[in-house]
């Protein structure tokens, strides 16, 4: 399973060996340590890898359902779910993902203890910025967020005199330097969110849950 978790290529290459250790590396354990992310798609059968992840309760493809479920088809407890069982097994995506979905949806901030600022600054940047498709998925849901978001925390953020002001931004273009980052605790965290809501495609780059097969 360390292997799985740190190189598909090494364990291609350990499965082709011999029979045995083919046989070996083919259980559950190995297929729920897999990263997806990490996946050379272009070994191929990617959706009969995802499906037989899943199957064995693999962390990445639950978060992946889970964004499809939350996101795209608007099954909100469903795919809060499935990202909370991925966020947590110690999945970072889930766990970013999660965090800043459940502070939107019941205003929950409780898995923001779970960061450090650098953490959430690397992880946040590395959801934010998937390869996702070009087109998002159209979500009243998030998109009313926003507005919410605009209108009623944006300005607290402005307002706070925690830090220096270094410019004010009226459509989050650049939020994450509008601030000093000795900021408050308070202020870090609607930064964040803002991000959050100016960045997410409200999807992965996978196919829909249903053709995995």
């Amino acid at each position: 399973s360390c292997v799985a978790k740190n190189s598909f290529q090494d364990l291609y290459r350990l499965r082709s060996t011999c029979k045995s250790m083919c046989a070996l590396v083919d259980t559950p354990d190995v297929y729920s340590s897999f990263d997806l992310y990490k996946h050379p798609w272009w070994t191929g059968l990617r959706n009969t890898l995802l499906r037989r992840c899943y199957d064995v309760g693999n962390p990445s493809t639950l978060y992946i359902k889970g964004v499809e479920y939350f996101y795209a088809l608007q099954r909100h407890e469903e795919g809060l779910a499935l990202m909370k069982r991925a966020a947590d097994a110690g999945y970072e995506r889930a766990l970013y993902t999660y965090a800043m979905t459940r502070k939107l949806y019941s205003d929950d901030e409780e898995y923001f203890a779970r960061f450090t600022r650098e953490a959430v600054g690397t992880i946040g940047w590395l959801v934010r910025m998937d390869d996702v498709p070009w087109v998002p998925v159209v979500n009243e849901w998030f998109l009313t967020k926003k507005f919410t978001f605009m209108s009623t925390d944006r300005p607290l953020f402005y307002n706070c005199p925690c830090s220096p002001t270094l410019n004010f931004d009226w459509d989050l273009r650049h939020m994450e330097l509008s601030k000093t980052e000795d900021m408050c605790n308070r202020c870090f965290w609607i930064k964040e969110v803002g991000l959050f809501l100016r960045d997410f495609r409200c999807a992965t780059s996978f196919a829909p849950f249903n053709s995995w097969q």
